[in-house]
């Protein structure tokens, strides 16, 4: 592919001031909504359930007596 440099040619004033018609403005974007709980902190939850799941004895044997 062969490039064509003179479409496009740089014209730069001798005198006078350079403007530029660009100019920054806000951008109003959507706000991101943000997670109460983090994923580790799931995780946690979820491990700390399974074991106090497993460390409850099964229904139907009678509580440990005196």
């Amino acid at each position: 592919m062969q490039e064509r440099k003179d479409v496009f040619r740089e014209v730069l004033p001798k005198q006078g001031q350079l403007s530029v018609e660009d100019t920054a403005s806000m951008v109003l974007c959507k706000p991101k909504v943000l997670p109460l709980k983090s994923v580790t902190l799931e995780k946690l939850e979820k491990l700390q359930r399974a074991a106090l799941e497993a460390a409850r004895p099964p229904e139907g044997t009678p509580p440990p007596g005196p």
